[in-house]
Parts: structure tokens; C-alpha cells; sequence
């Protein structure tokens, strides 16, 4: 269970790109914790420094700070390293839809970027961060690997055609590639600031500062909120997974559905808050239900993620009500 116990040979080297954002420092963190080396890459785009400044001091640890778009960046990136946790992207399905050639350039063009420096440079296994959103206007619940339907934005179009490229890839080249379709991921240093940020750290900095907050639509839309630890779990079982599993996307998700209204109800009643939400309009491009059918990962990757909404809800509060407090 989790990936305290998991072992890697001796030596391993990951590199993590993105590694200044929030699932990017927090798989620096746990690999660091489990004792390989690990170098990070990002050009500070959208991460932080202090996410980067809190490793320096770890031997283990090396930073190059570029971007994703220079395929020397990448090949350097590479030299060496047996694992590549590609998380290097810029999310947000509404800012997509203003800026559809800077999505194409750093996610399509990035991570093929990445792809391509990864398998000259012999690495083993490439894993890369893919998205819910690829499932589009798909309407069953729950959400099935092979049943998408037509994508509703810019963004969810590149980690689709990730997805292809990852295929291709190892079908062509035979570089191990696995795309991590996460759920809408929450936890510890996720971004509460910015017109864009997700909407549980928003929340929570909202209701700390005795604000109202802003709920999209009639906050009936649901989501499988999915904790930062399950998805630091699916990246390293799949850096571990077998050939015959390779060139596929898995959804990453713990299998839960909560909806909006209800999670800022539960916030206000964590924090001792009874302050109104504001309604506002629907986002375009946003999906209004999702849920995940998780039964390949734990089948194809031996995943089995450990944290309900329930326990990663009262760690984030704890989390930032010290960070945010």
C-alpha cells in the first residue's frame, strides 16, 4: 500500500520536470525521503522558488532551471537519468481558451521535447501528467479509459495528443510511456492565488481571510477530488510497471465524487466560517461531472491509492491554516 515500502535499484536517478510546482516539488520531496537522487527542471513559469530553495541543501539534489521548449534544455535534462516524471505544463481550461498557440507550444511541443530527449538519452520509464479533461463531453460516469469523448478545450487537446505521442513513442521507439490522467488533484502547496487557481486552495485562503468566494455555476458540478499522495504514489508504481503496460493513459483518481457546494459547506465548517458563497457564471470548457473508473491502474500499475477526500481534505486545511494562517 502507498510508496513508503517501494524499492528502485540502487542509483536511480529521476529527473522531475516541473519541478517547482506543486505535484512537482511534492514528488522532489518523496523521492528525496526514499533516498535517490533526483534532478529538477523548470523555467518558473508558474512554479515558485521557495518550492526549489527548500531541496538546495539536499546532496541528492540538483536544479537547472530552463524550459521544456529548447530541446537542449531537455537532452541535458536527461543525461543520466533513468526515470523522467514529466509534470512541466501550464493547466487551466479557461486560460487555454484565451491562449490556444501558447498551450500548443509549451504542452504539445514541450513534452514531445521531452519524449524525444528521454529516449536518446536511454531512459527507462517516461510517465507524464495527462488530465481528466481529455474525456471531454464523454457523459457516463464513471470515467473510462478508451470511452472519451470530444474535448471541450485548448487544453484538454494537448494532453490528448500527449496521449498519442506517448503511444507512438513506445510503440515506435520503445520508450515506456505512461500518462497519468489525474482527477483534480489538492494538497499541500497547491497555488490559493491568481484568477486560475484550483478551487480548494482558493477556498481555504478565501474563508481564512473572512472573504466570500466565488463558486462557478450552481455548485452542483462534481469532481473526484484526488490527494496529492495518491498521485505521488501512481507516478513511482508506474516507474516500475511493466513493458506490456506501457504506451497507455490511466486515470489517477481515488474513485470518489463530491460536489462543489458541499466541499465549500464542509471548508466554512472546518474553519469555524459562515460566510455565503457568491454564485457566479459556468466556466466554458469545464465538464460538470466527474468520476473515475480506476480499476486499470490498480490492475496494469498495482495502485492502490490510500487517501479518501475525507482524510486529504483535513490535511490540506491543516496544512494551510499554518501556510496560509
Amino acid at each position: 500500500m502507498g510508496y513508503a515500502n517501494i524499492k528502485f535499484p540502487e542509483g536511480s536517478r529521476f529527473l522531475v520536470t516541473g519541478s517547482a510546482g506543486f505535484i512537482g516539488s511534492n514528488l522532489v520531496e518523496a523521492i528525496l525521503k526514499l533516498g535517490y537522487q533526483v534532478r529538477g527542471l523548470d523555467n518558473f513559469s508558474t512554479g515558485k522558488k521557495e518550492n526549489v530553495e527548500m531541496f538546495i541543501a539536499n546532496s541528492s539534489y540538483e536544479f537547472i532551471e530552463g524550459d521544456i521548449r529548447d530541446l537542449k534544455t531537455c537532452m541535458k535534462a536527461c543525461e543520466g537519468i533513468d526515470f523522467v516524471l514529466h509534470q512541466a505544463a501550464w493547466g487551466s481550461v479557461p486560460r487555454s481558451i484565451e491562449m490556444p498557440l501558447f498551450y500548443e507550444e509549451v504542452n504539445i511541443k514541450g513534452t514531445i521535447n521531452m519524449m524525444e530527449a528521454a529516449r536518446h538519452n536511454g531512459v527507462k520509464k517516461f510517465v507524464y501528467a495527462s488530465s481528466s479533461s481529455v474525456y471531454g463531453d464523454e457523459p457516463n460516469l464513471p470515467k473510462q479509459e478508451g470511452r472519451e469523448g470530444n474535448v471541450l478545450s485548448p487544453y484538454a487537446l494537448t494532453k490528448k495528443v500527449d496521449e498519442e505521442y506517448g503511444k507512438l513513442y513506445t510503440k515506435l521507439y520503445g520508450l515506456d510511456t505512461y500518462g497519468m490522467r489525474y482527477f483534480n488533484v489538492f494538497g499541500r502547496r497547491q497555488d490559493p492565488d491568481g484568477a486560475y487557481a484550483a478551487v480548494i486552495p482558493k477556498f481555504l485562503k478565501q474563508l481564512l481571510n473572512d472573504e466570500q468566494a466565488t463558486i462557478n455555476g450552481d455548485g452542483k458540478q462534481s469532481r473526484d477530488f484526488t490527494y496529492i499522495e495518491n498521485v505521488i504514489e501512481a507516478n513511482l508504481k508506474s516507474c516500475l510497471a511493466s513493458h506490456e503496460s506501457a504506451g497507455q493513459a490511466f486515470n489517477i483518481a481515488f474513485g470518489g465524487r463530491e460536489y462543489l457546494i458541499d466541499i465549500y459547506e464542509e471548508l466554512c465548517k472546518a474553519l469555524g466560517k459562515d460566510i455565503k458563497p457568491i454564485f457566479g457564471p459556468e466556466r466554458k470548457g469545464d465538464i460538470k461531472h466527474s468520476n473515475a473508473d480506476i480499476s486499470l491502474a490498480k490492475e496494469l500499475l498495482e495502485y492502490e491509492p490510500e487517501w479518501d477526500f475525507e482524510l486529504g481534505i483535513k490535511a490540506a486545511i491543516e496544512w494551510y491554516k499554518v501556510n496560509l494562517g
